[in-house]
């Protein structure tokens, strides 16, 4: 029993560290966020295509209510991801990371209106932990303030993964993992197909190295493990030990973009892996 718990922790560790490239890709990508995240959706939702494929994964989706959850968690999910590009833009890859993990916070409170299961007393501690880390990232309460801007595209961005994150947990018992991202990633992709006459795809072709990146290893690796971690994880437990990927991602971007973070960033940090210790542990159980 406990060395599956193990390999399970160690297959949502590791969809949290390519999950966690998003940061310093999304920050390095020069295009605009909602340019990033059409090039990105489709061609996850090729690279998907091609794997379901060739596990003869069943395509058909079996209820007119599955097809309804499917679309609004594709939403869901491409409303997650513009909103958080727009975080890194605004700010840098540690607050636009560390920003949007206040959804353990949303998911602790929200979980139980998705399920059975109560409130946990224990899991919204750990929460509030969380968001105080959070509040200790702010460098200056003001709307003039990039930074701020960005730290709130973060938390909105939070509250949109938060419920895509119920909806899918519902679904995932249902269908495979892989297919479930495939759907997700048609879905974004046609709703932003409107983004092609107004924002400024002219860089495309430069940047196709870096958007083939995010799309294999963030959304069609990482994205799809996660998912396949909801499995074995309440939604607040997978939030809450995937926490640790704004440290990841702030590890990568000091390596690759030459970020280094404020002392108050590394405070904020330490609450946030605090909380990602304790439910590891707590999980076990």
């Amino acid at each position: 029993m406990q060395n599956q718990h193990a390999k399970n922790l160690s297959i949502l560790l590791l969809a949290t560290l390519f999950v966690s490239t998003s940061g310093v890709l999304g920050r390095y990508i020069a295009m605009p966020a909602e340019a990033i995240i059409l090039c990105r959706a489709f061609i996850a939702s090729i690279l998907m295509f091609v794997f379901c494929k060739y596990k003869k994964i069943d395509f058909k989706i079996k209820t007119t209510k599955d097809k309804i959850s499917f679309l609004i968690g594709g939403f869901l999910m491409g409303a997650h991801w513009v909103t958080y590009f727009y975080a890194l833009k605004l700010s840098n890859v540690a607050l636009g990371m560390l920003s949007i993990y206040t959804f353990p916070v949303i998911t602790a409170f929200i979980e139980p209106f998705f399920s059975k299961k109560r409130i946990n007393i224990v899991h919204i501690f750990l929460a509030i932990l969380v968001l105080i880390g959070v509040y200790i990232l702010v460098p200056e309460f003001s709307l003039e303030n990039n930074e701020l801007k960005g730290i709130l595209f973060g938390i909105l961005s939070a509250f949109f993964y938060a419920l895509r994150n119920l909806m899918v947990k519902k679904e995932v018992t249902k269908y495979d993992s892989s297919l479930l991202m495939y759907y997700q990633m048609i879905v974004v992709t046609v709703l932003l197909i409107p983004t092609l006459f107004f924002s400024d795809f002219s860089n495309t072709v430069n940047q196709l190295p870096l958007l083939l990146l995010v799309a294999l290893l963030t959304t069609a690796i990482g994205h799809t493990l996660m998912v396949k971690s909801l499995k074995h994880f309440s939604a607040t437990t997978t939030s809450i030990i995937s926490s640790v990927q704004p440290i990841f991602g702030i590890i990568m971007a000091y390596l690759f973009v030459n970020e280094i973070p404020s002392f108050n960033t590394f405070i904020g940090g330490c609450l946030i892996l605090s909380t990602v210790i304790i439910e590891s542990f707590r999980s076990r159980k």
